[in-house]
């Protein structure tokens, strides 16, 4: 895809108010209330799922300085596209509205992604929509990337990496920011932020509300984002309590098909989306969703090393896309040939809309206890997934539809529950060891899909994830190895291909091997990672039994690479970072499908040791 071009210019006004402590008669001042508590830090629930800076897996953090920096209105993958063995694409061409990333080869469905600690994936496609949350990177304080299967967490298993998201810090000073960011394309992004700061050294406020508009370089490739995000906070010296509510609305023209290599010669920025509409292209053809999140946390510091937290959260979804088709036969729709004077017609050109109206909730939470050699945490979670799929007619050249009339309702259901214990033990001031075992049980249930409506898939899965290594450290420098497997379940598309070819879980042995020194102004490292797959799901080309392509389990694949990264700061002002990662993306043994359009079949193709897709 096209990289964002031109100039944005960005305007920053910031307001920082410089509270003052205040103080009763016994009455500490605040810092040193609260700097003893863990709480005052890094938040419990995000401190569960993450790695520790010792921990014996490869990852990469990111501040809240290092997140503004690229902040002008891009989606999420873009402000990661220089972190190690990551691609990203943009459907629009510049970055706002759809965006995927790949990292060490593997798509979104295949990257665990957590906000505060709680599941973000979508429990169905697996994928991550960061459209959903315009701007959100706009409240995000910290992210931590574990490439590879990395620690436990909670959610859909990492095959590629894990992306860990944290909000919930505490600002303990007032403060008013507005920023506006203008960008090629006709691309606005405007963002108002407010923080209360600590009221009444115990209460506390953050607000954001946003909005982005872009043309997109793509022809008719424009989005409407707008979001909003509130939390409150009330802490004490032992004890916290927090509520976010925050919520994305979605309106982009659809620019997800592609085109072929000689119309790039030819009209690059050529959009086929609402060109079944005689005349000028249909100017609908569009993609609407709102998402709304509200989770609730709760932590408490026990004496005597012990801490707990735990959330509860509810995400629900709806909306649809709407497109224009030309010559659709109403018996694929479940209606009758319309009939109008003298004429019968079994076909007619229709606009419809396919809707998603979703539920999603559960709960998490986490137990962790620390000493001076040990770390020990047991956590998890349960979710539940409810989802309706349904199809709309709103118009018909020829005839009418019912305004409440579904041509399609495929109704699905999905349970999560895991959990896991993580146990870090340092031997002396150089060694230290980590273990980390998780139980995770998948069920799902589906009534009907596209193409197949009286298919009802009904599976459930057992997975159990164990994770070791160990690490070295010594005068800024710092080796470790580790092994982690992990599972993984099919997702809905897998599970579309026909009772005659259902697929079985993913399975993924990951090895890794790194080592990097840091000091003051310099920061450079390797790692060597082997991460070997049984039954993976790749695309092959074959067509299912219901006509579509499908992903299919090989028997063996791998991928093997090293990465090289290095920092220098030369002053506070000027530094330098780059990286560089060689991989190999082999899949052993497997055939592929062509379609011949002469004889309307398919030929087989055998291929060994070949390159896994993208």
């Amino acid at each position: 895809m096209k990289k964002f071009l031109g100039t944005t210019i960005i305007v920053f006004l910031t307001c920082l108010a410089s509270s003052q402590t205040n103080k009763t008669n016994n009455q500490k001042p605040i810092k040193e209330t609260f700097t003893d508590s863990s709480l005052y830090l890094q938040p419990l629930e995000v401190k569960a799922t993450r790695a520790a800076e010792t921990a014996p897996f490869t990852k990469t953090n990111l501040n809240r300085d290092q997140i503004a920096i690229g902040n002008s209105g891009q989606d999420l993958p873009f402000l990661l596209n220089q972190t190690p063995s990551t691609v990203i694409n943009s459907d629009a061409g510049n970055g706002v509205g759809y965006t995927g990333i790949h990292i060490r080869g593997s798509d979104a469905t295949r990257i665990n992604v957590t906000l505060n600690g709680i599941p973000y994936n979508d429990a169905e496609s697996m994928g991550t929509y960061f459209v959903d949350l315009p701007d959100f990177a706009s409240s995000i304080n910290s992210i931590q990337i574990q490439r590879g299967v990395g620690t436990s967490s909670n959610g859909a298993g990492a095959f590629g990496a894990t992306l860990n998201l944290a909000t919930n810090e505490f600002n303990e000073k007032s403060y008013l920011e507005l920023n506006n960011s203008f960008g090629s394309f006709n691309t606005w992004k405007n963002t108002l932020k407010f923080g209360t700061g600590l009221i009444g050294n115990h209460f506390t406020i953050d607000a954001r509300i946003s909005r982005i508009n872009s043309d997109g370089y793509i022809d008719r490739a424009s989005s409407d984002l707008k979001s909003f995000y509130v939390s409150s906070a009330y802490v004490n010296k032992n004890s916290s309590l927090r509520l976010n509510i925050f919520s994305g609305k979605e309106k982009t023209y659809q620019a997800w098909y592609g085109i072929s290599d000689s119309m790039l010669l030819t009209d690059r920025r050529y959009n086929p989306a609402g060109m079944e509409k005689p005349g000028t292209p249909y100017n609908n053809q569009t993609d609407n969703y709102t998402q709304t999140h509200y989770q609730l946390f709760y932590n408490y510091k026990f004496p005597n090393h012990w801490a707990f937290s735990t959330a509860v959260f509810l995400t629900r979804g709806k909306g649809y896309y709407e497109e224009y088709k030309a010559n659709q036969s109403y018996s694929d729709y479940g209606l009758p040939n319309q009939s109008i004077g003298n004429f019968t017609y079994a076909a007619t050109d229709l606009i419809r809309q396919r809707w998603l109206d979703n539920t999603f909730f559960g709960q998490i939470a986490s137990l962790q206890y620390k000493n001076q050699k040990d770390e020990l945490t047991v956590g998890g979670g349960w979710t539940k997934y409810q989802g309706q799929h349904f199809g709309n007619i709103i118009w018909m050249n020829f005839g009418t539809a019912s305004p409440d009339y579904h041509y399609y309702d495929y109704p699905a259901t999905k349970w999560d529950a895991n959990i896991y214990t993580k146990w870090m033990h340092q031997f002396n001031n150089m060694w230290q060891s980590f273990i980390d075992v998780q139980y995770r049980n998948v069920s799902h249930k589906m009534e009907g899909f596209e193409g197949n409506a009286n298919l009802s898939v009904h599976r459930n899965f057992q997975f159990l994830n164990p994770k070791a290594g160990i690490t070295y450290t010594h005068n800024g420098w710092q080796g470790y190895l580790s092994y982690a497997l992990g599972n993984k379940e099919p997702n809905r598309d897998d599970f579309q291909a026909g009772l005659v070819s259902q697929p079985k879980q993913e399975t993924l042995h990951d090895f890794e091997l790194g080592l990097e020194k840091r000091n003051q102004h310099f920061h450079y490292g390797a790692t060597v990672y082997y991460m070997n797959y049984i039954n993976q799901l790749v695309l092959t080309g074959q067509i299912n039994d219901v006509g579509s392509y499908t992903r299919t389990n090989v028997p063996y694949s791998y991928r093997l690479g090293i990465e090289l990264q290095g920092t220098a700061e030369f002053t506070k002002w000027f530094n330098v970072v780059a990286n560089l990662t060689f991989s190999k993306n082999k899949i052993k043994s497997f055939t592929e499908y062509i379609d011949n359009y002469d004889t309307g079949g398919q030929n087989a193709m055998n291929h060994n040791n070949t390159d896994i897709s993208f």
